[in-house]
């Protein structure tokens, strides 16, 4: 059995695809999931599960659509992908740099390098990206609420479904992970 993360685009977010925690993990463990864990409200949420990632996300976007009624944007990552943002990201290589201001976007496929220049990066300075893999490393200059550079840019730019967290989500789910 492995442990999956679900990042659920969307959810209790400016009173908008609104679900309980207890409803939402009740309604996973109804459709097999174990050992479900959520953090903070807004989809995040591990489960545990004989499937393979694809299938959890599928089911999981599936069963919140028939029990809430919220067509939700799921992506499911793995430990490794949390442990590769530490490795791979290029700004933590920066001197003093403000974690604050680093995010990632997770989206729904393999990346090239090369994506970079379809994502149009330059008309967004001082904001900066670098993709690697099936995520996109973000710095923004003054904040996530103040730039164009966000979530659905990036999936209209290139044509994939993306979530995006801030550095210190991403940090405290993989503390999670290792807390298994």
């Amino acid at each position: 059995m492995a442990t999956h993360l679900a990042l659920l685009r969307g959810i209790n977010v400016s009173g908008h695809n609104m679900m309980k925690m207890d409803a939402l993990k009740t309604m996973l463990e109804n459709i097999g999931f174990q050992n479900i864990r959520t953090y903070l409200q807004t989809g995040n949420v591990f489960v545990d599960s004989e499937e393979d990632a694809s299938k959890v996300g599928f089911m999981i976007k599936q069963e919140i659509f028939k029990v809430f009624g919220h067509e939700v944007p799921t992506i499911v990552i793995t430990k490794e992908d949390l442990e590769l943002c530490f490795k791979n990201n290029p700004f933590l290589k920066e001197k003093d740099i403000d974690t604050k201001k680093l995010y990632v976007a997770f989206v729904s496929t393999q990346l090239k390098k090369e994506n970079i220049n379809d994502l149009k990066i330059s008309q967004f300075k001082p904001d900066e990206a670098s993709i690697d893999g099936n995520r996109i490393f973000i710095k923004y200059a003054v904040g996530a609420g103040k730039t164009r550079f966000d979530q659905k840019y990036i999936e209209k730019k290139l044509n994939v479904t993306s979530t995006i967290r801030n550095w210190n989500t991403v940090t405290n789910l993989l503390a999670m992970y290792s807390e298994e």
